[in-house]
């Protein structure tokens, strides 16, 4: 029986129109820990789709939260989709509410919008 091979499922970083990523940036504003962190759950998804909770959460509309225990006792959350077959990450940002805010999911929808037209 041949033995099923993990696929890496490649993920880049939402680019807006004047070049900017601003997940990257956020993740770079991080201090060494969280930023590790973070990176740490991003490959997990990468290599483990689909990948269920507590790692990754259905947010609906193709879109997906990455959480994360940050090292600084903080919660990140990255969000992103998947756009044939290439994992984008939209929108990052410290959780600081039991929901998740609509404004952080509208703006992450919005990017999301681009990347379909």
């Amino acid at each position: 029986m041949a033995k099923h091979t993990p696929q890496k499922t490649p993920l880049v970083f939402y680019r807006s129109g004047s070049g900017k990523e601003p997940v990257r940036e956020w993740i770079k504003g991080l201090d060494a820990a969280d930023r590790q962190a973070v990176g740490q759950d991003l490959m997990r998804a990468q290599w483990r789709r689909p990948v269920g909770m507590p790692l990754c959460r259905a947010m609906g509309q193709g879109l997906w939260e990455i959480r994360t225990e940050l090292p600084s006792n903080r919660i990140a959350r990255v969000l992103l989709c998947l756009d044939e077959d290439v994992l984008v990450a939209l929108h990052a940002f410290i959780k600081k509410t039991q929901k998740t805010p609509d404004d952080e999911l509208a703006l992450a929808r919005k990017r999301q919008k681009e990347l379909q037209s």
